[in-house]
């Protein structure tokens, strides 16, 4: 996922707007909760 690899490299806003962007397209609310955890982490 491009949020991790964002992460992984130290840019944590790049990071934030793509688990952002991908929780948004998902319908699965499970998946959106982890996302949601994902952004928290990138704060």
């Amino acid at each position: 996922m491009r949020g991790d690899l964002l992460s992984r490299l130290g840019r944590t806003a790049e990071a934030r707007a793509e688990f952002e962007r991908a929780a948004s397209l998902t319908r699965n609310e499970r998946e959106r909760e982890l996302l949601s955890r994902r952004v928290a982490e990138q704060s």
